[in-house]
């Protein structure tokens, strides 16, 4: 039979999918508006009703579009349907659709082959493709907007400049309101429905959506989560080659050769995400086979590169496929929650190489954020290279090495242990060391230029001491090369760790003689000094071991 003899019957059956992908709107679709009855279960209704009332967006928009569709005219009837014998409702949709004798208008591609299959006639209406005219939200931006921020009652607003430098720009003196934040709203939900490869809906939760829209990451929240509507859109202000950041020879080879655990590091804003973009093209043009696992998806990357979501799979899915599929390099943008730490972990430890982008403010800060997610050990193994970020620019490039040795602070030959050494990679100049002694894992400063200033506050104090118990009581004594601190015999033989306020100096064993002494020459002896002087005490506490 025609496709023109099934419009001569005149009686349609809508279902979901029509309704939710936008096809409602397409030329054909409008083309059986004059000739055509369209019949709509009620528990199709139902659906966008429940889906509404629990503010998802696509709800909305849908019942948006019965109502559009009403007003061109249609000739529409709701129908009951008994739904008992059907466990979906698309079921629901063929039922009536055979019980009635009429056309299945469907976008779903797999529901129309099996309405062919059952000997239902049926129609596949594709979506509408995108209307070519510029969404309005871009009319708040321009060549240097990094972001734009709209929100119900308030003027909207713009960040712009450059990553690291930039400034915040009040677009309008006129609030925005409720009627033009919908009207945002719906225009995005419309276009992200029309669209396949062009945008999709990456999170939707009653008050939160989270949409990527080309280059576009548009955040949108509502009551209760938020305090009123707000819009925030997000978009690289530039894509870089990762020749644009002219980085040291020996950098490059590192990269291309040996590093295989890579952080990207630096607050947000500062180009962790275009340089993670940079590195994946730089990977892929060496003849490497990248991955990336995102969440949202809004690295903007050639068509070679597959992007994985988290958003739509577990962590379990993500681990089989990347194993299974074998890429040489999987770009993670961003680790936020302690699973993706462990999926980081545990694919770098199967041998694929992986590079994670991780907010930190400083660079070891992103390597203590794996201290108690993973065996300190291993963290070497696990992580070889971090690249910091300031300002748009790669500021600092620390690398990571196993060793034994006495920790720096330590005072006797036995208290040697393994020990993280994490120094700079370029320099090839010591900056800290990692290590465990007691219950407790330890970061220590070994260069003046990592050293921070950090003698506490009375409160910090006062943690530390609820921490550790009460201080051990001691008497100093100066001599001409040396320090004694001198606890008395019954502390003999007792490990403990010294600070200074909240900054932690070293740790040691009490003599049988229930003293420790500290060379004057050393670097704990001039810091004693320099305490000393400004008429501040060391405390010691015990350590269990």
């Amino acid at each position: 039979m025609s496709e023109n003899t099934y419009v001569s019957r005149r009686r349609y059956v809508v279902d979901l999918s029509l309704i939710l992908s936008g096809a409602l709107r397409s030329t054909m679709l409008l083309e059986l508006l004059r000739t055509g009855k369209f019949y709509i279960p009620w528990a199709i209704i139902n659906k966008l009703k429940q889906m509404a009332s629990q503010g998802l967006e696509e709800g909305i928009v849908g019942i948006e579009e019965l109502l559009r569709l009403r007003e061109l005219g249609a000739d529409i009837e709701y129908i009951f349907h008994d739904t008992r014998p059907y466990s979906s409702i698309d079921e629901i949709a063929l039922a009536a659709a055979k019980d009635m004798n009429a056309i299945l208008l469907t976008s779903n591609e797999t529901l129309y082959k099996i309405a062919k299959a059952a000997g239902i006639n049926s129609m596949l209406i594709k979506r509408q493709k995108p209307s070519g005219k510029p969404l309005r939200i871009r009319d708040f931006f321009d060549e240097d907007t990094l972001s734009v921020h709209l929100k119900e009652g308030v003027r909207p607003m713009a960040k712009k400049g450059r990553p690291g430098e930039w400034k915040f720009v009040i677009l309008r003196d006129k609030p925005m309101t409720k009627e033009e934040i919908d009207e945002l709203i719906r225009e995005i939900i419309e276009e992200v429905r029309r669209t396949d490869i062009r945008g999709f809906v990456e999170i939707e939760r009653s008050s939160s959506t989270i949409i990527q829209l080309e280059d576009l990451r548009i955040i949108i929240t509502k009551p209760p989560f938020s305090d009123a509507i707000e819009i925030t859109a997000v978009r690289p202000v530039k894509r870089l080659k990762l020749e644009d950041y002219n980085l040291p020879e020996k950098l490059i080879n590192r990269l291309l050769y040996r590093a295989e655990g890579i952080l990207i590091a630096g607050a947000p804003g500062m180009g962790k995400t275009t340089f993670a973009q940079a590195l994946a093209e730089f990977y892929m043009r060496k003849g490497k086979i990248v991955k990336t696992i995102e969440a949202p998806r809004d690295m903007i990357l050639p068509r070679e590169i597959t992007s994985y979501s988290k958003s739509f799979g577990t962590p379990e899915e993500i681990h089989d496929i990347l194993l299974l599929s074998r890429p040489d390099y999987t770009i993670f943008d961003e680790m936020r929650n302690p699973e993706d730490f462990k999926l980081f972990a545990d694919l770098r430890l199967a041998g694929v190489g992986m590079v994670g982008v991780i907010h930190a403010t400083t660079a070891i800060d992103a390597i203590q954020r794996f201290i108690g997610k993973v065996e300190l050990g291993m963290i070497p193994s696990i992580i070889d290279t971090v690249i910091f970020m300031y300002k748009g620019e790669v500021s600092r490039v620390l690398a990571l090495k196993t060793v034994v040795k006495v920790p720096h602070g330590l005072q006797s030959e036995d208290l040697a242990r393994p020990v993280v050494l994490v120094y700079d990679f370029l320099s090839n100049k010591p900056m800290y060391e990692i290590y465990t002694f007691g219950e407790r894992t330890f970061v220590v400063p070994v260069s003046k230029e990592a050293t921070r200033e950090l003698y506490g506050t009375e409160e910090e104090k006062e943690e530390i001491q609820t921490a550790r118990g009460m201080p051990l009581p001691y008497v100093i004594r100066v001599k001409k090369k040396a320090y004694i601190f001198d606890f008395g015999k019954a502390h003999g033989g007792k490990t403990v760790s010294a600070y200074l306020g909240s900054r932690f100096l070293f740790a040691d064993i009490i003599g049988k003689s229930g003293t420790i002494r500290i060379d004057k020459r050393g670097k704990i002896g001039r810091i004693i000094k320099e305490a000393l002087e400004r008429g501040e005490r060391i405390q010691f506490y015990e350590e269990e071991i």
